[in-house]
């Protein structure tokens, strides 16, 4: 029983960080985006 607890808290986890990730990545490509259009 621990074992499956301790399973479903890391997916959860990482799961988690995957998502926190993407919207870092996100956030970075729309600030680029916007230099982009400055620089022209």
């Amino acid at each position: 029983m621990k074992k499956l607890v301790l399973a479903i808290l890391a997916s959860a986890t990482f799961l988690t960080a995957c998502n926190t990730v993407e919207g870092v990545g996100k956030d970075v490509e729309k600030a680029g985006d916007k230099i982009q259009q400055t620089a022209q």
